[in-house]
């Protein structure tokens, strides 16, 4: 069951987010240490400048996947895609999938046209993921994280939606 979370499911938030960021350290831009200390109310805001999704297996949290909109008005029709996660032992049961599909109904609901997301050069099964869902690579950025003193490469991708929209 996938539900779009509101401030109020601030602990369900907290839960799923900081459980992605001690699972895979490597992935991730933020650490588990930039969040961990983060009063309710910041846990709150976040949940107000973000859509995020999360999918439910028996009740528990399992997956994560944000969406922030650009914010300037020439770009408000470009939004990334944030925090994508899926529990180590529910992976290939389509959360993934289905978290984005979830990600891309809002999306088009809110008038976006473009998404685009970094993902991390070391994690091959979310870059094919994303290739299978229609996102291109259009970019890298070169030691684009560093994880305990290492450089790793960010891979920039995007997906258009809105001609999916019309030709669907």
């Amino acid at each position: 069951m996938i539900r779009h979370l509101d401030p109020e499911d601030f602990d369900i938030f907290r839960r799923i987010r900081l459980e992605a960021l001690r699972a895979e350290p490597a992935v991730f831009a933020s650490s588990a240490a930039d969040w961990e200390k983060l009063p309710d109310d910041e846990w709150r805001r976040r949940l107000t400048s973000a859509a995020v999704f999360v999918d439910f297996h028996k009740e528990e949290p399992v997956a994560i996947m944000g969406l922030i909109r650009q914010g300037a008005s020439k770009m408000a029709h470009r939004a990334t895609i944030v925090m994508v996660y899926v529990r180590r032992d529910r992976r290939g049961g389509g959360h993934a999938k289905a978290l984005l599909e979830a990600i891309v109904c809002h999306a088009r609901n809110a008038g976006i046209r473009q998404l685009e997301l970094a993902v991390s050069a070391e994690n091959p099964a979310a870059i094919r993921f994303y290739r299978r869902e229609g996102f291109v690579e259009v970019g890298r950025i070169a030691g684009g994280t560093i994880h305990e003193g290492r450089e790793i490469d960010e891979i920039l991708m995007t997906r258009r939606i809105d001609a999916e929209a019309s030709s669907a």
